[in-house]
């Protein structure tokens, strides 16, 4: 299998799929209206969101989300953050690794952006 197979990416309100594996948050912010029981997490892994800074400048604007990739890579490099990912890269050698965000457009979220650095 694949890295890129190994890491998935879901929604956190979306019903767990046995196909999910290790089940990661990956927002700073805990999921507004959702249960700890209803999102069937294996861990949050806040370390590896975004800055505060950089999750308000960004504010899921498709038009800043070129940019707010470039930095959002460039503070993965930095500690706590390159921890995080070491972390998340180790649980994916593993099995399957489903990293999970409560943002609507998942397709421009910081967990796309992560997906795409653990698989590369």
């Amino acid at each position: 299998m694949t890295r890129s197979r190994r890491v998935r990416m879901r929604r956190v309100y979306d019903p767990p799929e046995e196909a999910d594996g290790s089940r990661v948050l990956v927002d700073r912010i805990w999921p507004r209206g959702l249960s700890k029981e209803a999102a069937a997490l294996d861990e949050w892994c806040k370390d590896v969101a975004p800055s505060t800074g950089l999750r308000t400048w960004y504010g899921h604007d498709p038009a800043r989300f070129e940019e707010f990739a470039r930095r959002y890579r460039t503070e993965l490099r930095d500690d706590p953050h390159e921890a995080a990912v070491r972390h998340l890269k180790e649980l994916s050698r593993h099995g399957t690794l489903t990293l999970l965000t409560a943002t609507k457009d998942s397709g421009i979220s910081a967990a796309a952006v992560l997906r795409e650095v653990l698989t590369h």
